[in-house]
């Protein structure tokens, strides 16, 4: 009895702490929008809702607190040799549309080392976007092993058909813009963050600009 209550103490005591948790709008800079009246993409499955021209997506909210925790941190990639850019452009906490790396055919990615396991509530991303695309296959993934063999939580997956071999997703895909792309990370705790991409609309190639991970 004393075990059971203990522990329901305990269970009662995280309930509080998790509802006394301040949230906060997460604040995202902007790059400048390159983007001027050039046709989307047609004919894409499972393509998100339009906002409509020139509406900003809503903020998400994370705990009060957290900062980007990706900025000058070691990246690494299945292709270790960029045909365009440096992998440290992607966590240079700039999202410029003119400064890219652009990386090898088919199903490609790119990770970022936190150093150590953290507590994490949100990722941006931002592909190329100076011309609207959709980026296939993305699918983001949380571990403390760097070979993503075990332990591993997908957070974001929108490959409908499994194309990817990495399990059937129910995320929208969605066109590049030079707001990127939020994604909500419900406390997941790790120290390594994997980002998965299979070509776009526009080209067979995978391209990133910025990715900024947000957490305690």
């Amino acid at each position: 009895m004393k075990k059971i209550s203990l522990l329901m103490s305990f269970v009662v005591m995280l309930s509080l702490t998790a509802a006394n948790t301040k949230l906060v709008k997460l604040v995202i800079e902007y790059p400048e929008k390159l983007v001027k009246g050039t046709e989307v993409p047609k004919g894409i499955q499972n393509l998100e809702k339009s906002r409509g021209k020139d509406v900003a997506p809503a903020l998400l909210e994370i705990p009060e607190g957290c900062e980007n925790l990706a900025e000058e941190k070691e990246v690494t990639a299945s292709d270790e040799d960029p045909s365009v850019g440096d992998l440290d452009y992607i966590v240079d906490a700039d999202a410029d549309g003119n400064e890219y790396i652009q990386i090898e055919e088919g199903l490609q990615w790119v990770q970022i080392n936190l150093e150590e396991s953290k507590t994490l509530y949100a990722a941006h991303i931002w592909h190329y976007h100076a011309q609207p695309r959709v980026y296939n296959d993305i699918v983001v993934q949380i571990s403390d092993d760097p070979d993503f063999i075990k332990g591993v939580k997908t957070v974001f997956n929108n490959d409908h058909d499994n194309s990817s071999g990495l399990g059937k997703g129910t995320d929208k895909n969605y066109i590049e813009e030079f707001y990127g792309k939020s994604i909500k990370i419900d406390g997941v705790k790790g120290q390594y963050i994997r980002f998965y991409s299979n070509g776009n609309s526009a080209d067979k190639s995978n391209h990133y600009t910025e990715i900024q991970v947000f957490g305690k």
